[in-house]
């Protein structure tokens, strides 16, 4: 099932020099390991050969995941992004409607979310419950404490 995966340009070029780094550098020091693995006499007994031949078949399965990434990968174009409504790529200011606490996050696809920057992925409950909503409307979020309710204050680019 080939699903479209969303990226921003940088979350695509980081992706595209992951799989780099995996295949230009990663594979030839793996097949390096087993070449020098493999010097080392009977391949029945040797633990560092079939470690070497595990990390292989990981690295390889690794590849295979990010090319795949990168077939099914589309750049979202931010400049053409409409924020009359809280979804993908955009920012959105919101309040919690029980202790007026502001917050300002991001909504990113799932590979480019980091926290500490304020990028929430766009599977996270918060941010499923933020999608659609416009300025002005309440979104209630079911978190594991209960029903949360946040205002949306602002949605930008």
């Amino acid at each position: 099932m080939n699903e479209i995966k969303y990226f921003t340009e940088q979350g695509l070029q980081n992706l595209k020099d992951e799989l780099n780094h995996l295949k230009n550098v990663e594979r030839p020091n793996i097949t390096k390991e087993i070449s020098e693995a493999r010097d080392k006499g009977d391949l029945s007994e040797n633990a560092e050969y079939d470690a070497a031949k595990e990390a292989q078949g990981m690295l390889e399965a690794k590849i295979a995941k990010l090319e795949e990434q990168l077939s099914q990968a589309r750049v979202l174009d931010e400049s053409e992004l409409d924020t009359s409504s809280v979804h993908l790529l955009t920012k959105v200011i919101i309040k919690n409607t029980k202790n007026d606490t502001e917050l300002t996050y991001t909504i990113v696809p799932e590979s480019e979310a980091d926290l500490m920057a304020k990028k929430i992925s766009v599977e996270s409950p918060i941010a499923q419950g933020l999608l659609g909503k416009k300025v002005g409307e309440i979104a209630e979020i079911e978190v594991p404490s209960g029903i949360m309710k946040f205002e949306i204050i602002a949605i930008t680019t």
